[in-house]
């Protein structure tokens, strides 16, 4: 008389479809990774190709000579914030349109940005359309 069960369980383990699982997740991480990189080389700025209307505006240019301008009056660097300010009024619901010359060095422009960030000021960064 023959008292073995007919439903043995297989104690092997079959690693097959863990190795598919670990060599999806792979490409997975792979595509995704190369996605996240940030490229700093080729800066071509700046072009874009959408329009802003806003009739209470100030426009802060900054030229190549790092001079500055507000609404085509020529600015000292010492008096850039207080002026400004002053343009922009007590309300603050204007906004700064900063427009820096394409060889203009970053730095003017960021301390265009950092007065605008300090005082709460919205801003736009101005850029040739296509």
């Amino acid at each position: 008389m023959n008292l073995r069960g007919r439903n043995k369980v297989d104690p092997t383990f079959n690693m097959a479809s863990m190795t598919d699982i670990v060599f999806l997740l792979l490409i997975f991480f792979m595509l995704t990774s190369s996605l996240v990189t940030v490229s700093a080389i080729d800066v071509l700025l700046p072009k874009a190709g959408g329009k802003t209307e806003n009739n209470v505006s100030v426009a802060v240019s900054i030229s190549s000579d790092a001079l500055f301008y507000i609404d085509k009056t020529n600015v000292s660097e010492s008096n850039l914030e207080s002026e400004i300010l002053k343009s922009v009024g007590q309300e603050k619901k204007k906004t700064i349109i900063i427009r820096g010359d394409k060889d203009a060095a970053y730095e003017n422009v960021m301390k265009v940005i950092d007065i605008a960030n300090k005082n709460k000021l919205k801003m736009i960064l101005a850029v040739k359309g296509n």
